[in-house]
């Protein structure tokens, strides 16, 4: 054996390890029936696959191999722990595995990867929990390549991951795809789990970044994994939207870093793949006439992705689909969009009157954003001493460092 056959071994191990682990956990999960032994018995399988392959060449079906190895090194596992640990469960449990006959038809292997995302995004989980889950378990992200996205320590987000998987074994969470029945309310769940990673990774909530690719690329990729497994409208309408706002993501930060709104990107450099992509998408959606707050949201990019200039907007449109959103779900964020939007289709004064609606309830008054598009209009109208004061209140609010700067400089625009 050469090392450079041992090398290009490594390499095939490598690359179907990237592209294929996932899947492989999902089904060793529900094999095993432990997140932690299924892990284990994965990155043993994977071990083992570099020395055989070395030696005996690439199986026909690797995929079937690793789960077979997989499973066989769980069975090891759990008889190695019955005797240590004295437990008459876990000899059970390797007895039971061991009578089990392996089971690669692709229906369950789609299942199973569907089980592994309801499981992570299960509604008994706090919400940071089925992001770190999620990430960790469904696209494979070390414990501080999450930390490192959420700024926070990796002892957290490890504490985060312990705490779940024990309260999906103690609370005896399945691990199954929902019913009919349930599947709506669950399917919200995982949707606005995954539109919560792509806006972390799409316009970052805190730190030094405004954008955070790998973040944004983790959500599609689960996006398009979810709508192989599961077309349901608004997952096609949440793969969209994602699509059509990272088509722009290229033209979001100059070289320094900094923001450029969207009235001054070079559309030019829009990813036109992405935007027929997401457009494809939701026309699929609409045609449904069975679509959500997803779709419409993707209908609104749409129309700003058609538009070649910015002034060439439809801005009646987008004020039509903020209508139709906020009937299906009215939040003061959306009213905040849809003010913009009239100030951006009426006047300026029109959308400060929504604005300071919206702010006199009392909603939004901690949201940069609000002060931000407030102190804009003030800026257009040339209304500067009242533009200063809001911007000043946007910055103080403002924690991500590039939104700080964008800020600091409309202040001394308009002193």
């Amino acid at each position: 054996m050469t090392a450079s056959h041992s090398q290009a071994i490594r390499e095939i191990v490598d690359r179907i390890y990237r592209e294929e682990s996932r899947r492989i956990f999902a089904t060793l999960i529900r094999l095993i029936g432990d997140f932690d032994l299924a892990e284990e018995a994965l990155h043993e399988a994977f071990a083992a696959a570099v020395d055989k392959w070395s030696k005996e060449g690439v199986p026909d079906n690797p995929f079937g191999w690793l789960v077979s190895t997989g499973r066989f090194k769980g069975i090891d596992m759990l008889r190695r722990m019955s005797r240590f640990e004295s437990s008459p469960e876990k000899l059970e449990a390797a007895i039971a595995l061991e009578a089990e006959p392996e089971d690669l038809d692709e229906k369950e292997l789609r299942d199973d990867q569907l089980r592994l995302i309801f499981t992570c995004c299960h509604p008994a989980l706090p919400p940071a929990t089925q992001v770190a889950m999620t990430l960790r378990e469904m696209c494979g992200l070390t414990t501080e390549e999450v930390a490192s996205a959420f700024l926070t320590s990796p002892a957290t987000i490890a504490q985060r991951i312990v705490r779940g998987k024990a309260k999906i074994r103690d609370a005896g969470i399945p691990y199954q795809v929902p019913s009919r029945t349930d599947l709506p309310d669950r399917l919200d769940s995982v949707l606005s789990v995954i539109y919560l990673v792509f806006n972390e990774g799409y316009s970052a909530s805190s730190g030094s970044s405004a954008i955070r690719q790998d973040l944004s690329a983790e959500a599609i990729r689960l996006g398009r994994v979810l709508v192989e497994l599961l077309p349901d409208p608004e997952v096609m309408g949440l793969l969209a939207l994602m699509l059509l706002h990272d088509a722009r993501r290229e033209t979001r930060v100059d070289a320094a870093g900094d923001l450029i709104l969207l009235e001054d990107q070079d559309r030019s450099r829009w990813d036109r793949r992405k935007i027929l992509a997401g457009n494809e998408l939701l026309r699929r959606a609409l045609d449904s006439r069975n679509f959500g707050v997803y779709t419409i949201q993707a209908a609104i990019s749409s129309v700003h992705a058609a538009a070649a200039t910015a002034s060439e907007t439809d801005w009646k449109q987008i004020v039509g689909l903020y209508d139709l959103l906020l009937e299906i779900e009215p939040t003061p964020i959306g009213e905040l969009n849809r003010a913009v939007a009239v100030a951006m289709r009426d006047s300026p004064e029109a959308g400060l009157e929504l604005i300071d609606a919206i702010l006199a309830r009392g909603d939004l008054d901690d949201y940069h954003l609000a002060h931000a598009a407030r102190a804009d209009l003030f800026r257009r109208l040339g209304r500067t001493e009242k533009a200063r004061v809001a911007y000043e209140r946007a910055l103080a609010l403002a924690v991500q460092e590039p939104e700080r700067r964008f800020l600091a400089k409309r202040i001394r625009e308009v002193r």
